[in-house]
This record gives C-alpha cells, sequence and structure tokens, in this order.
C-alpha cells in the first residue's frame, strides 16, 4: 500500500528509535521466558546462587574480607555479584543480539543499532530489577542496609554494564567470520571472568605480582571501586574509575568500527553456518 511521504524532524526521528527501541527490549525480554514473573525469579534464582557460592567459598577458606572494609560481608559478596552477572549478562546478550542477515531486520525501521541496544538494556533491566528485589529484601528481612556514596555504587555499576557493551559488540563483530572459534572465545571470556573480575578479593589487600594480572580488567576496576564507594572506610588505591571509563570508549569504537566492516560483507549464506 503507498503512503504519503511525511518529513521527520530530527526531534520526531529521535523519538521514533527511542519507541523502536523500547519495543524491541520487551521484546528482547519476553523472548527468554514469556512470563516476566517467571523471568524475573530465573535472574533472582541466578544471583542468589552465586551470592550463596561465595558465601560457601569464603565460610570454607576462612577468610573474612568483611572484616577488612569494616562492613557487612553479605553487602561485600553483593556488591562483587552485582556488577560481574550485569557485565556478563551484557556480553551474552550483544554478542547474541540479531545481525544484518536475521529475519527482524527485514522489516524497514530495525537495524544493528536497535537490536545492540535492544539486547543491552533488557540485560540491564533485568539484572537491576533482580538485584533491587534481593537488596529490599535482604534490607526488610535480616539487615538494614547502609551504603556510603549511592550515586558512585551506581555510576560504577553502569560503567560495568557498558564495559559489557563494548566487549560483547566486538564479539558480535567478528563472529560471523569464525562461528564456532568466537563462540567458544566469548563463552571462554565470561568464564575467566569469574576469576579475573576481583570480585573475591580486595585491591589493597592483594600482593603486587599478583595484582598485575588482574589490572587490564576493567570490570576489576569497577567492582573495587564499587566497594569504595560502598563502604565508609575502604579507599582503593590501586584502582580508578578512568580506566573501564577510557577502555570502554575505545572498546565501542572498535566495536562499531568492526561491525559496519562485517555488515559490508557478511552475506546470508553466512547465517546457514553458524
Amino acid at each position: 500500500m503507498f503512503r504519503p511521504a511525511v518529513q521527520k524532524t530530527r526531534i520526531g526521528s529521535t523519538l521514533g528509535v527511542l519507541e523502536l527501541i523500547f519495543h524491541a527490549s520487551v521484546r528482547h525480554v519476553r523472548k527468554s521466558n514469556g512470563n516476566a514473573v517467571i523471568g524475573l525469579l530465573v535472574s533472582v534464582a541466578q544471583s542468589l546462587v552465586g551470592i550463596g557460592v561465595m558465601l560457601l567459598m569464603f565460610n570454607l577458606i576462612g577468610r573474612q574480607v568483611g572484616a577488612q572494609v569494616r562492613g557487612d560481608f553479605i553487602l561485600y559478596i553483593m556488591s562483587g555479584i552485582f556488577s560481574f552477572m550485569t557485565h556478563s549478562k551484557t556480553i551474552k546478550a550483544v554478542s547474541g543480539a540479531e545481525g544484518p542477515t536475521s529475519s527482524m531486520m527485514k522489516h524497514a525501521p530495525m537495524n544493528t543499532i536497535v537490536s545492540v541496544s535492544a539486547a543491552a538494556l533488557s540485560a540491564l533491566y533485568l539484572q537491576t530489577l533482580s538485584a533491587s528485589v534481593i537488596l529490599f529484601g535482604y534490607h526488610a528481612l535480616w539487615r538494614p542496609i547502609t551504603i556510603d556514596d549511592p550515586l558512585g555504587v551506581a555510576a560504577m555499576y553502569l560503567l560495568a554494564w557498558s564495559s559489557g557493551i563494548g566487549i560483547g559488540l566486538i564479539f558480535k563483530a567478528v563472529t560471523p567470520w569464525a562461528p564456532d572459534f568466537f563462540a567458544v572465545a566469548t563463552t571462554a571470556y565470561t568464564r575467566a571472568n569469574m576469576v579475573f573480575s576481583g570480585k573475591m578479593f580486595l585491591a589493597n589487600t592483594t600482593p603486587m605480582y599478583i595484582l598485575s594480572v588482574f589490572m587490564w580488567n576493567p570490570l576489576f576496576h569497577c567492582i573495587d571501586q564499587t566497594r569504595g564507594f560502598m563502604f565508609l572506610n575502604y579507599d582503593p588505591r590501586y584502582t580508578s574509575p578512568y580506566y573501564p571509563l577510557a577502555t570502554t570508549f575505545i572498546l565501542l569504537v572498535i566495536g562499531l568500527m568492526a561491525e559496519r566492516f562485517t555488515e559490508k560483507h557478511i552475506s546470508a549464506s553466512w547465517n546457514a553456518k553458524r
């Protein structure tokens, strides 16, 4: 059916894109689980399992890091788990977002930026909602929570999410060239972050020869800085918020360039090999 051509303003075009991203984000959230409540419960359960595993590990090895930060030990564990889960889930969501050969791209308004934004926002929505439920439950049922600088904690949480977007975008761009290899590489990177994220120890109390192995990871800086903003008596000396910020910007630029290059060379036959 023919439609009259309507010239849109920049504000109208921007609002149209934002609306499209919103609907695509809702679709991405509902795609994993048709029931919104069940999807939230699954996300909460995954975070609770991570908290329980870390608590069990610390009890087995007899380390009480909470005494070193002079704060709530459970809150210390949550500060690492929430950033780690958000970072890892974002990498997985963005790297698996719809590409140029996806059937969704046959619809005119859709493009790669919309699909990547929707995947990233859906991961942020689920993880933030599950973290809020866990924190509220812990605050109401167990022990009141006190956070020294909530805005700083939120900023580091969003920075961990943003760095996950940059890394996931790079994996998304390179995966069509060697699907099997980079699918394994993506999984290997997220699994390696279970150790290299530093969620199990403090940077200030770690020997320098061990610390040098972790300093490359932007998530390590985000988690350590989160604890600096969360606890009054912990002042990070070896990490900086500016390193993950600069690294995220570089990763986003490289990822967008690589994605654009892949779009120019990708063909429908590549999708059959995945």
